[in-house]
């Protein structure tokens, strides 16, 4: 005669609970504080980008300096790619001539590329920041699982439009990246630093 459904029950609830109560039994269970991947990130030294466009600046000496392959690509746009850390910014450049609608058609996309991460992002935090030439420059830092957490323009009103974002090459989580995208923001922001027009 088959054994009543709740015995099984009843015994299966029993080695559960037994397991569960070993298992814990080496000492009470506490929360681990929020970590990381271990990532070792080395110090920052910079280099001048090399002559050949109509802006200069410092950029970081374990990065590469690629031309921009894509179809939609224009004269001196680049990405400074970071190949052990797989990040890349990804720098576009536009010579306005002193042509008002085009540096108002360019701010407004500056804009829009940034507004078009609102639907992931938690929080967009932007800020104007000037820097030791006088100029100024529109950074914004984006948070959440965003493509790009850090985005920044730059504009002399009449001839220079200077613009760049910050994207990684892999599928690892925004937090997990966290120490990576900070120390690359310290590397934009020397980049900005010394920006300079030729």
């Amino acid at each position: 005669m088959p054994a009543p459904r709740y015995l099984f029950a009843a015994c299966a609830f029993g080695l559960l609970a037994t397991a569960c109560t070993s298992a814990g039994s080496d000492g009470d269970y506490t929360p681990k504080p929020k970590g990381y991947n271990r990532i070792d990130l080395p110090p920052h030294a910079y280099q001048q980008l090399a002559p050949g466009h109509p802006y200069t600046f410092q950029y970081s000496r374990y990065a590469k300096v690629l031309r921009d392959s894509s179809y939609l690509a224009q004269p001196h746009w680049i990405n400074v790619y970071y190949p052990q850390l797989k990040a890349n910014v990804q720098i576009t450049y536009a010579d306005m001539k002193g042509n008002r609608q085009l540096t108002n058609r360019l701010l407004e996309d500056a804009r829009k590329l940034t507004s078009k991460h609102e639907i992931k992002a938690t929080a967009i935090d932007e800020r104007i920041i000037k820097t030791p030439s006088g100029q100024r420059v529109a950074v914004f830092e984006l948070q959440g699982e965003v493509p790009s957490q850090f985005q920044f323009y730059t504009t002399d009103s009449t001839r220079h439009f200077f613009r760049g974002a910050l994207y990684f090459r892999t599928a690892t989580a925004n937090d997990s990246l966290a120490p990576v995208i900070d120390y690359v923001k310290k590397d934009i922001v020397q980049l900005l630093n010394t920006l300079k027009y030729q």
